[in-house]
């Protein structure tokens, strides 16, 4: 057994480590796109510094629904940094002030006790509201349907060392490929330009073998879906580099662009 001194040190760094608070939720609540939207005040008591956020969405859905009232709706699915799917702007900033954290990563501790936090979802005209925090994000997929894949005759899978691949290329290109789809790039922006998302997908099949192919016909046709989709033009702030939770480089828009300027040319020939 741990003597009294240890346990009392334990129990000390828990308290401290550990601990509840009240805080104040200001949520914007939207029926539909068409709809207007407004912002309700939610007082919340006694949450824990290790809630994640959306627990805490979880928790005051759960008092709104005792209530007789609307639960706030909000997207979620892995709960672990993954999908992509936990969209919402907290205080000013995608996914909160956490550096490189998606919102369902977010913890509490990040907050104080007595603070309002604002919570609002993606700005973009690409991004309708479908309701409250939820927005449509089709316009990624069809992005990424307009040319981000590679066309690969069917069967078994080829060998993993089949095809040599520059280290630095495939390094470039796994870190282009942990782009989760979020769009917290296009909230960020301040035109709503989608540049940084499109590269990623450009750029981790431009940098293999696999996707030289259809290299030229691809950023061609997905930079016209993006225009298509009414996302915004890239003045390269760098806004959506600061607040991507993959840490996402602005160097792939660099590429994108060689690569978009290469294709329109031999496009003209």
């Amino acid at each position: 057994m741990p003597s009294a001194t240890v346990r009392a040190g334990w129990c000390v760094r828990f308290y401290m480590e550990h601990y509840n608070m009240n805080l104040t939720l200001k949520v914007w609540r939207q029926d539909n796109k068409n709809a207007q939207g407004r912002f309700e005040t939610y007082p919340v008591k006694d949450v824990s510094s290790e809630m994640s956020f959306l627990e805490v969405i979880d928790l005051l859905n759960d008092r709104l629904v005792k209530e007789g009232g609307d639960p706030i709706a909000f997207d979620h699915d892995c709960r672990e940094g993954i999908c992509g799917m936990c969209s919402m702007y907290i205080n000013g900033r995608p996914h909160g002030p956490w550096h490189a954290t998606t919102t369902c990563q977010l913890h509490m501790r990040a907050f104080k006790d007595g603070d309002t936090v604002v919570v609002e979802p993606w700005r973009a005209q690409a991004f309708p509201v479908i309701k409250d925090l939820v927005t449509d994000r089709s316009a990624f997929d069809r992005l990424v349907q307009a040319g981000g894949f590679v066309s690969v005759n069917t069967g078994n899978a080829v060998d993993g060392n089949a095809i040599p691949v520059n280290k630095d290329n495939a390094d470039a290109s796994f870190a282009a490929a942990s782009c989760i789809a979020c769009g917290a790039c296009v909230a960020a922006c301040k035109n709503a330009s989608a540049s940084l998302f499109l590269a990623a997908k450009v750029s981790h099949l431009a940098l293999l073998p696999q996707g030289q192919p259809e290299r030229k016909s691809r950023v061609l046709s997905m930079v016209a879906q993006m225009d298509k989709e009414g996302f915004g033009s890239c003045t390269f702030t760098g806004a959506c580099e600061a607040v991507c939770p993959k840490e996402i480089s602005i160097t792939n828009i660099s590429r994108m662009h060689k690569d978009y300027l290469f294709a329109g040319v031999a496009a003209d020939k």
